[in-house]
């Protein structure tokens, strides 16, 4: 157990290193001062590692690293490299969409930053939280916006406020993706799907509403059927690389968590996309 443990984490570093060189990060890195303890590279491969672990917090990861540094200097390690975690989920992104599957699914999904008898109390996420309702209730937080192909291969990814208009959001987040989008009923706008619309290059399907005319056709019926396929990458990255959390306690915390999880996720070994990246 534990040398396969090791095994992972030292084939996640392989590639974290190679992505990290392709995109010259090293320039961020700090040439004055005290050396850092731990370095960028292992930083950003301990957060990603975490996550592909399912290690539930921080302090848990701390308990197997202990002898190599302090709880504070873990944190801070992990934290400080949010910019350079952006950087490197972008490269993931453009490798996927340039082997994207032409039937794409869009979608949100809700991530709590506390339960709701502490909304008010809450205070780390309080300037771009918000409170929403979704599927499952009322929940405080924020929500994550993604776009997600047929095989599996995320494309696009943004985080926004709970209360945030997702039609736009759909606009803004695919303007460069190509192929037929699959939403589900929440989406429905005759006015969104013209401005989507690129001839014989995007189109939008959207699920019905009982009270609509429309009628749909065998075709429209099977595509649509499809779109619950995102529901299962959405349960599979809150489940098993934690996604959604409550302990984190500064933006970055919260931020480098959400990340994290997305980048572990398309990084599984069974993943696609470290088939078609190339580093």
């Amino acid at each position: 157990m534990i040398k396969t443990t090791i095994k992972v984490y030292n084939n996640l570093r392989k590639i974290v290193t190679k992505i990290y060189h392709t995109l010259n990060l090293k320039r961020y890195e700090t040439l004055k001062g005290r050396k850092e303890v731990i370095h960028n590279v292992d930083a950003i491969t301990l957060g990603i590692w975490k996550q592909l672990q399912g290690i539930a917090t921080k302090k848990s990861l701390f308990e197997i690293i202990a002898p190599l540094c302090s709880y504070k200097t873990l944190v801070v390690s992990i934290n400080r490299c949010l910019e350079l975690l952006k950087k490197v989920l972008n490269i993931l992104l453009v490798s996927n969409r340039y082997h994207s599957h032409l039937i794409k699914h869009v979608d949100a999904t809700d991530l709590p930053v506390c339960s709701n008898r502490k909304e008010k109390s809450h205070r780390t996420m309080k300037s771009i939280a918000s409170k929403s309702k979704s599927s499952k209730g009322w929940y405080y937080g924020l929500k994550m916006h993604a776009t997600i192909d047929l095989q599996g291969l995320i494309l696009a990814i943004q985080f926004t406020s709970a209360n945030s208009n997702d039609r736009e959001i759909l606009k803004k987040m695919n303007k460069d993706i190509k192929g037929i989008l699959i939403a589900d009923a929440g989406y429905v706008s005759g006015e969104l799907e013209k401005e989507i619309y690129l001839e014989n290059e995007r189109i939008l399907y959207t699920c019905m509403r009982t009270n609509m005319k429309k009628i749909a056709n065998f075709d429209d019926i099977e595509l649509l059927k499809t779109r619950m396929r995102i529901e299962d990458h959405f349960g599979n990255l809150k489940e098993f690389h934690n996604l959604t959390s409550t302990v984190c306690r500064s933006i970055n915390g919260y931020l480098v968590n959400y990340l994290t999880s997305v980048i572990a996720y398309m990084l599984k070994p069974e993943r696609e996309s470290l088939k078609y990246l190339q580093v």
